[in-house]
């Protein structure tokens, strides 16, 4: 994301015009977060959000929803959705595999390994980079096994799996899947841009190492929108289908995502790295935001008082947006919504 233009203190000789000092002033991205600790906002995060309507325009945005940003995982849905038009025959908990970050859970270990073992393929073949489990319980079991980082353990190796299958499936190279220029990786490309409406201007690397498409929070909101409202068998809507009916293997048992398919049947919901949320209602409605920091902390609080402000009344709310501060072992503030 570009960084906002820095509001110089004016010199004596030359203050700024009334014009110039607005345009500064509304670069600054508006607080959608606040860091209370003993009843003092000890920090601020920025950043920003759009709406959408059912009918896709735009109900109400803060911030810049029309600057590019990484979405980084909020994109594996369109990534599943190329290994669907590149033939692969994936359903059920597998395709929710395939868009997860999953939390490295045994039951997604499990699978992935499955996964691998139907197409012919290893765990060496993965080039996801060697990690531990996201989610931290995992971890810390992972560990006291006496276990070390691996590339099956990665939250991303469910989708390297399904296009490594994919590839495996049409005499494409394995050992180049994660290269731009792939025919599979052109394929995400081309499915990033019919489901958001809007070019990519900017191509990265994730931290997984796949190639990483750019995108408006706009676009990145209207993609999801699309995934819902897709025709019943597209591969959109197979995506959409089987993320909503097997949310633990999107995410995890301890984590939003999983917790909001849930109890909001019909939602189709996908945190990204570096603070990044996107999410559609069966009606239409969606939403994505960014916090510029990349504080994952935030997320929780800030899509409970997004989703309230759009008519969304639900217990879950309350659980995903309880983000407590601690003083020693005891609860003395907290993460909260500022908008």
């Amino acid at each position: 994301m570009t960084s906002p233009t820095p509001i110089s203190e004016p010199s004596q000789e030359s203050s700024p015009s009334p014009d110039s000092a607005a345009a500064a002033q509304s670069a600054v991205p508006p607080v959608l977060a606040e860091v209370v600790r003993s009843g003092f906002v000890e920090g601020r995060h920025r950043g920003s959000l759009v709406v959408l309507a059912a009918d896709g325009s735009v109900e109400w945005a803060l911030g810049d929803a029309a600057a590019p940003v990484f979405p980084r995982s909020a994109n594996k849905p369109m990534q599943a959705a190329a290994v669907l038009r590149a033939g692969l025959d994936l359903s059920g908990e597998r395709l929710a595999l395939a868009a997860a970050s999953h939390s490295g859970e045994s039951f997604h270990l499990d699978l992935v390994r499955t996964m691998l073992a139907e197409h012919g393929l290893t765990a060496d073949q993965l080039q996801t980079p060697p990690d531990l489990p996201l989610d931290p319980e995992e971890s810390e079991r992972y560990l006291a096994s006496g276990r070390v980082r691996e590339r099956l353990t990665m939250n991303c190796s469910g989708k390297h799996t399904a296009m490594l299958a994919a590839c495996a499936l049409n005499g494409w190279p394995l050992g180049s899947y994660l290269v731009q220029d792939h025919p599979l990786q052109q394929l995400v490309l081309d499915g990033v841009r019919t489901a958001s409406g809007e070019d990519v201007a900017h191509i990265g690397t994730d931290g997984c190492g796949a190639p990483l498409m750019s995108l408006s929070l706009t676009g990145l909101a209207r993609a999801f929108r699309h995934f819902v409202a897709a025709e019943p068998g597209t591969p959109e809507r197979r995506v959409a289908d089987a993320m909503r009916a097997h949310p633990e293997y999107v995410a995890g048992t301890r984590r939003p995502d999983t917790w909001l398919m849930q109890a909001l049947p019909g939602t189709l919901s996908k945190m990204g790295a570096e603070a990044v949320q996107a999410l559609a209602l069966p009606d239409g409605r969606a939403l994505a935001f960014k916090i510029d920091d990349g504080a994952t902390r935030t997320l929780g609080p800030v899509l409970a008082r997004v989703l309230r402000r759009m008519g969304v009344d639900a217990p879950v709310l309350s659980r995903i947006e309880d983000a407590p501060l601690l003083g020693g072992a005891a609860r003395v503030g907290e993460i909260r919504a500022a908008f």
